[in-house]
């Protein structure tokens, strides 16, 4: 299995989860919760990732270490995903938006966004 296949067959299971029992399922009881719950919990998610990686570069790359960068990411990316099934999107909505980025320089990238920003602002 891909991981987009992976990824793909995770979103159809968040998106079960919608209106499913709140008792019998985490993923439920955080879209039952709404908004609030599952940005938390992203949040949490991002600082426990942040600090991993922040062990790992002061601990060493030992395979512990590595492996609790995984686990942190899945996690994030897991609370990712239930935001994005929230929100009536998926993983294809990400993977799209990186290939249109597929090329362009991050610098030149920022500086449009920022530009648009701008734009918008002033209409």
């Amino acid at each position: 299995m891909t991981s987009n296949d992976s990824l793909d067959q995770l979103a159809l299971v968040l998106a079960s989860r919608k209106g499913g029992d709140p008792e019998s399922s985490y993923t439920a009881r955080l879209l039952h919760k709404g908004p609030d719950a599952f940005l938390k919990k992203i949040g949490e998610e991002a600082t426990e990732l942040v600090m991993a990686c922040k062990d790992a570069q002061h601990g060493g790359h030992t395979a512990e270490l590595k492996a609790k960068i995984v686990a942190e990411t899945a996690d994030l990316w897991f609370h990712s995903m239930v935001a994005l099934s929230y929100y009536g999107l998926g993983p294809q909505d990400v993977v799209a938006e990186l290939d249109k980025r597929v090329g362009t320089s991050g610098l030149e990238e920022k500086a449009a966004r920022k530009a648009q920003a701008r734009e918008s602002q002033s209409e």
